[in-house]
């Protein structure tokens, strides 16, 4: 993960697997093998890397694949996922991996799959991001708000709701599209039509479109070596059902202490969706527009890349190179700045 629109539309499920059911991996499956090129998925939602240099691609449809530097291997449903739209995927501290999914969270240990279900409900099990905080507490943020997991069962945490001027899409009113931690341990909660929420363990602060942000549909937070936050938005007019009506702010603001600005001179930032922002080993921000490609800030410009695709994950690898995952399959920039489209047959180097 790291897409929210798009995957409204697309994401359909039925019911979860057990709660403790339990898929051995060590066989071999049809999976393992990709005869034909192709994208590595049509949607490809998120990218991390592993504390052993794997890399793993979250998609909307194929599952999660991963590559392990000779070979591309995928995980389904045939496998024991819970659902082949996975948005995203962690490692804990002790070698485990989470994986937010269209049908709740799923746990990896390396051979089998658990799946949970955070709720009765559709909305409490489409996953949109899970964080393991520095106080180690597990974090669950869903279409139907915020829980608390611990380890065997899930607890609502409650966010308070501010006023805000703007009209509601009802569908999407309870939507939290991520959760952060800052590094003076603040969680920060991203809403589909609330703003930003910052938790301080005690008390809630709000950001809002009347604070000087372009839209109260937040769709990313990045926090720069300054200590500056970065907020990606969506337009909200896009909700509209009449298409004349849809268009309005969104894009990119930065906090910077208490003031909020914008970017009035760059593509993108000012009246269109940004769905990923991401902070590189560099200190280099890099933000992706839907449609205006890419774009770095070191700190003193913006750079921009063409990348044809509109992003919904970024991640740079232990080698300098940045993964760029989104609506069209998978892209890596070289150190060099080269754009290339990665296939299910490569190239990886």
């Amino acid at each position: 993960m790291k897409l929210i629109i798009l995957l409204t539309l697309s994401i359909l499920s039925t019911s979860c697997n057990s709660q403790e059911k339990k898929v051995n991996t060590n066989k071999k499956s049809d999976s393992d093998k990709v005869e034909i090129e192709s994208q590595i998925g049509e949607y490809v939602t998120s990218i991390f890397e592993d504390s052993k240099g794997n890399l793993w691609f979250g998609t909307n449809g194929n599952g999660i694949a991963r590559y392990d530097g000779e070979n591309l291997k995928y995980f389904t449903t045939k496998d024991g996922l819970p659902s082949d739209r996975v948005t995203g995927i962690i490692e804990d501290s002790n070698g485990i991996f989470w994986l937010h999914t269209g049908e709740g969270v799923s746990k990896y240990d390396g051979k089998n799959f658990t799946n949970f279900l955070v709720g009765d409900d559709f909305s409490s099990n489409v996953i949109t991001n899970l964080l393991i905080d520095s106080k180690n507490v597990f974090w669950v943020g869903t279409w139907n708000g915020v829980y608390k997991f611990d380890g065997q069962a899930f607890h609502p945490f409650s966010i308070p709701y501010p006023k805000v001027d703007t009209k509601i899409n009802e569908d999407t009113k309870y939507w939290v599209t991520g959760i952060r931690e800052d590094t003076e341990g603040n969680i920060w909660f991203r809403r589909d039509g609330y703003g930003v929420c910052k938790f301080d363990g005690k008390s809630f602060t709000h950001l809002l479109k009347k604070d000087g942000l372009h839209s109260n549909n937040i769709t990313q937070i990045e926090f720069d070596k300054d200590g500056s936050v970065w907020i990606g938005t969506r337009v909200a007019e896009r909700d509209d059902p009449d298409p004349k009506k849809r268009f309005g702010k969104g894009g990119i603001n930065k906090m910077i202490g208490n003031e909020i600005i914008s970017f009035p001179e760059i593509a993108g930032f000012n009246d269109g969706d940004v769905y990923e922002i991401y902070r590189d080993k560099s200190d280099n921000i890099w933000i992706a527009t839907v449609k205006n490609g890419v774009y770095r800030y070191d700190g003193v410009a913006f750079k921009h890349y063409n990348v044809p695709i509109s992003i919904m994950g970024m991640r740079e690898d232990r080698k300098g190179n940045l993964w760029l995952g989104g609506a069209g399959g998978l892209y890596r920039i070289n150190q060099n700045g080269e754009i290339i489209n990665v296939t299910t047959k490569g190239p990886w180097k």
